[in-house]
């Protein structure tokens, strides 16, 4: 998010990243609802001294240096107070006391929670009292997004549990096998590879010795690594691993994978191998030699590795829904349980390291899999954009089931018809008889055919009416800023109206050139 100006106070719009109140009789109670989603999603500022118009805009209400002060002291009392709020996150220099056209704006940048704080509630009310953000509104969360975010406080990541009621006998033996000849091909000379199994497990951190019975057990991460589905699922009853390749729109599959099958372990590692081999197919491999070997491991292939390592090494097992990876011609999807750890930004940044499950993601290094410098994300765009190919897009969904979606288009982005031309910056449509101007953005030339994204917005709102900008944004698969655009360009052709106020009114698709 852009530092907050208030010089530009007049361009702000309410969304997941700004909140406006008009708080002329004090700090109102919904504020600390704000506060709260905020810290558990991506952190925001709240403007008081702000109200928001029919339209969206903003306009300051007139606040007196006298209230503004007021309000910053009653602020810093309140949230000092533990029994109000469960964590005190800014500092007293994201509480700026700004003047504007028309008065005064206390403006509080509520950063993201670290998560070992997260979740951040209110009223001493852990269940009752945690919200997130979605859109423009704060929404309570459920126990299952509460349980979601209390496991991943701890300083040691969930798979390093031991697991008292089962012995390695209870591992896969052939996977175990295929681990330690991947281990011995990657690390020769390793004084590891002479050690008997149970002693090498203990190596690698896929067994420990228990502190309940002194006796070598394994680890969640040992389990999910060299387990069997049955075992896995008894410790862990949302575990499921999916692949799901769709090269034929006529066929529901053209080939599947998944974990309960009963065909194969289920476990991590055989995941890998499989579902690479299967995703590797998808790529084109340009025809080089090494010597006389021909080469066929490109950078496109590793980063499709180093993809497929991160969803599994970042999965909560215990969320929801599983992981998914989906092959179609034109894309490769990897989705799995949780949210981003470090935050979409830093993943995206790289340089961090926050593994969900770090035992995992050592026991894949060890053979020469997934990076734990944290570059492994910022590698994957360099490789598709030294390929021409759109930039990955990672997108994160709050609610029942917290989700993390990385997609890498295989293709490049078509030309566009019609004379139409988009930007890499601002994404605008600039046809020879449609023209969205950068101050305005209105439609001249109301005779054009809409676009397809276009007709997508309308059928989607058609079936949800409430959806929000960001609700749009995903279905579609482009920025908010640009379906934003794109609804303001139908709203001009006549194709869309919104009826009711910006927070609580609807959609409604006008009957006519749409179809």
């Amino acid at each position: 998010m852009e530092p907050f100006d208030i010089a530009k106070l007049a361009s702000y719009r309410e969304n997941n990243r700004i909140e406006a109140k008009a708080a002329k009789g004090g700090l109102p109670r919904s504020m600390w609802e704000t506060y709260s989603a905020f810290a558990n999603t991506y952190g925001g500022v709240i403007l008081l001294g702000v109200k928001e118009r029919e339209d969206g805009t903003f306009e300051t209400v007139g606040l007196t240096p006298v209230e503004a002060e007021h309000l910053r002291q009653d602020f810093w009392n309140t949230v000092s107070n533990r029994s109000k709020v469960s964590a005190v996150l800014p500092i007293e220099s994201e509480v700026e006391v700004l003047e504007a056209d028309g008065g005064i704006v206390l403006a509080i940048h509520v950063p993201r929670a670290p998560r070992d704080e997260r979740p951040v509630y209110i009223n001493n009310d852990l269940f009752g009292g945690t919200y997130r953000r979605r859109g423009e509104g704060d929404y309570r969360c459920t126990r299952q997004e509460i349980s979601a975010m209390l496991r991943d406080q701890g300083a040691e990541t969930m798979d390093s549990k031991v697991l008292d009621d089962l012995t390695v006998a209870d591992f896969n033996t052939d996977t175990v096998r295929a681990y330690r000849n991947r281990f011995r091909a990657a690390r020769q000379g390793s004084s590891w590879t002479d050690l008997d199994d149970e002693r090498f497990l203990r190596a690698v951190g896929a067994a420990m010795v228990s502190r309940e019975d002194g006796k070598l057990h394994p680890t969640f991460g040992g389990l999910l690594m060299f387990g069997n589905d049955y075992d896995i699922v008894r410790e862990c009853p949302h575990y499921f691993l999916d692949y799901q390749e769709t090269l034929d729109p006529t066929i529901r599959w053209t080939d599947r994978v998944h974990s309960g099958d009963g065909m194969w372990s289920g476990n991590l590692f055989d995941f890998f191998f499989r579902v690479n081999r299967k995703l590797a197919e998808s790529l084109k491999t340009p025809f080089k030699l090494d010597g006389i070997f021909r080469v066929d491991d490109t950078p496109m292939h590793k980063a499709v590795r180093e993809a497929l390592a991160n969803c599994l090494f970042n999965a909560d097992y215990h969320g929801v829904r599983g992981v998914v990876v989906r092959r179609t011609p034109d894309k490769l999807v990897f989705e799995n349980p949780g949210d981003i750890r470090t935050g979409i930004e830093q993943m995206r940044l790289g340089g961090v390291s926050d593994p969900r499950n770090g035992l995992v993601m050592k026991m894949f290094s060890l053979i020469d899999v997934g990076e734990r410098a944290g570059t492994g994300v910022p590698d994957v765009f360099a490789t598709w954009a030294n390929a021409g190919l759109p930039e990955p897009r990672i997108e994160e969904n709050f609610g029942e089931a917290d989700r993390t979606i990385l997609t890498l288009m295989l293709e490049a982005d078509a030309k566009p018809d019609n004379n139409e031309q988009i930007s890499d910056d601002y994404e605008q449509i600039n046809s020879s008889n449609e023209q969205i101007s950068d101050n305005n953005e209105q439609l001249n030339g109301l005779n054009e055919q809409i676009t397809e994204r276009q007709r997508i917005v309308l059928r989607f709102v058609e079936k949800s009416p409430r959806a929000t900008y960001d609700d749009m944004a995903r279905a579609v698969g482009v920025s908010s800023a640009t379906v934003r655009r794109d609804a303001e360009i139908l709203i001009g052709r006549g194709l869309l109206k919104r009826v009711g106020s910006r927070k609580a009114g609807q959609w409604e698709v006008q009957r006519g050139e749409e179809s």
